[in-house]
C-alpha cells in the first residue's frame, strides 16, 4: 500500500556549515518516515544544499527582512497546510501558529556545550550514539559533472583556504607550505593533485596556491561550482585541509578524511563530524581567544599561532590512519522506508526541549 502523505516542514539554519550539520535529520526522515514529503525553508546561502532532497514539495529561500518580515512571509507560505511534523532549527514561534500534529523546536541548551550534530539529534529525541551524520543528496548529473571536472589522475588533496571572517583564516602562505610538503616527491602524496575550492570572493586570495604548483597538478574550482558539485568533488578527495567553514563541513559530510583548522571558534560545537575527521588548533583554547576578542569580531590574525608543522603532522597521521580509504558509494535516492522514528510515532516530539549534557 502507498503510505499516506506525511508533510514535513523543516525550518533550517541560515549558515552553510550549520545547515550541513543539521542535514542528517532530513536524511533520516527521508529514509524512515513513510510518505515523507518535504518543504524546506532556509537562508539564501544554505538553500542550494537541499535542492536534490527527494520528495521535495518546496524549497523556500528566507531572505531576511526588517521587523522579522521574513517570518511573516514564511507563515503566509505555509499556513494553509496541516503538517505532520514541523522541525524548527531556528527556535522561532512559527510552529505555534500552524496546524500541525507534531513539532520539534530548537531551544538553547543549558549546561556544557554539545556538538551541533548531537544538538540536532536531540530534536528527534535521539541518543548521542544515534545522531544522524550530515548527508546531502545529489543527482546523477551533479556526480557526472564532478567526475568530469576532476578527470583522471593521482589522489586529490583538497584545500579550503578561505573562511567567512578574517580571524578564522589561516595564512595562505602556510597552506602553500602544507601543500608542498604533502605533495612533494618524498611526501605522502607524491603523485597527488591539488583541488582548490572556495567562493567567488576567494579567487584572488588563492592565487599564491595556483602559481606555486604545476598546472597539470592543480584543479582550481574557486568560484566556479555550486555547493552540491563541490560536495560531489569532495567525495573523491583523499584528504581535505581547511579552515573552520561551511566547506570544511561539506568535506567531512562527503566522507573525505578531513583536517579542520580551529582558533577563535569552538570545536566542541563545530569540529568536522565523522570517523575520519579531526580538529586541529594551536596552543590557545577557544576561551583564551574570547578573552582577547570577546565579540569575536575584530580584524585580528587569530590563527597565526597554529604552526605549519602541527598541520602537516596531523595530515600525515590521518593519511596513515586511512590508508585503506576509498571514496564512499554514491547514494542518489533514499533507502526504502523501514521504520517510523519512535519519537514521531509516539508523539514525544511535541514541545520538545533539548537535554543538557
Amino acid at each position: 500500500m502507498t503510505p499516506r502523505p506525511f508533510p514535513i516542514l523543516f525550518v533550517g539554519p541560515t549558515r552553510i556549515g550549520d545547515a550541513v550539520l543539521a542535514s542528517g535529520l532530513v536524511k533520516k526522515l527521508a529514509d524512515e518516515a513513510p510518505g515523507a514529503r518535504f518543504t524546506i525553508a532556509v537562508g539564501p546561502a544554505a538553500a542550494p544544499l537541499f535542492a536534490e532532497v527527494p520528495n521535495l514539495d518546496a524549497l523556500i529561500v528566507m531572505e531576511k527582512e526588517k521587523g522579522s518580515g521574513h517570518w511573516f512571509r514564511l507563515w503566509n507560505q505555509v499556513r494553509h497546510r496541516k503538517w505532520s511534523l514541523v522541525i524548527d532549527m531556528r527556535g522561532s514561534g512559527l510552529s505555534g501558529f500552524l496546524r500541525r500534529e507534531r513539532r520539534a523546536v530548537h531551544r538553547k541548551s543549558q549546561g556544557e556545550p554539545v556538538h551541533k550534530v548531537i544538538e540536532a539529534a536531540r530534536l528527534l529525541t535521539l541518543a548521542e550514539d544515534e545522531a544522524p551524520a550530515p548527508f546531502l543528496f545529489t543527482s546523477e548529473e551533479i556526480e557526472a559533472r564532478a567526475a568530469e571536472l576532476l578527470g583522471e589522475g593521482g589522489p586529490i588533496l583538497a584545500i579550503g583556504p578561505a573562511a567567512n571572517w578574517f580571524g578564522k583564516t589561516w595564512p595562505i602562505e602556510r597552506f602553500s607550505r602544507v601543500v608542498h610538503e604533502l605533495l612533494a616527491e618524498d611526501g605522502p602524496l607524491p603523485d597527488g593533485r591539488l583541488l582548490i575550492l572556495g567562493g567567488p570572493d576567494d579567487v584572488r586570495y588563492v592565487e599564491p596556491l595556483t602559481r606555486a604548483m604545476p598546472r597539470d597538478r592543480v584543479i582550481d574550482l574557486t568560484g566556479q561550482v555550486d555547493l552540491l558539485t563541490a560536495y560531489a568533488c569532495l567525495k573523491r578527495a583523499r584528504l581535505f585541509v581547511g579552515n573552520d567553514s561551511g566547506l570544511m563541513h561539506l568535506a567531512a559530510a562527503a566522507g573525505a578524511p578531513t583536517i579542520g583548522l580551529f582558533g577563535p571558534s569552538d570545536d566542541r560545537l563545530y569540529a568536522p563530524w565523522g570517523e575520519h575527521a579531526r580538529a586541529v588548533r594551536g596552543p590557545r583554547t577557544f576561551e583564551q581567544f574570547k578573552d582577547v576578542d570577546p565579540g569575536l569580531n575584530q580584524t585580528i590574525g587569530h590563527m597565526l599561532d597554529l604552526p605549519v608543522d602541527t598541520v602537516v603532522a596531523a595530515a600525515k597521521a590521518l593519511l596513515a590512519e586511512t590508508a585503506d580509504w576509498s571514496p564512499p558509494a554514491v547514494e542518489l535516492e533514499p533507502e526504502a522506508a523501514e521504520a517510523f522514528p519512535d519519537a514521531i510515532e509516539s508523539g514525544d516530539l511535541d514541545e520538545q526541549q533539548p537535554q543538557s549534557s
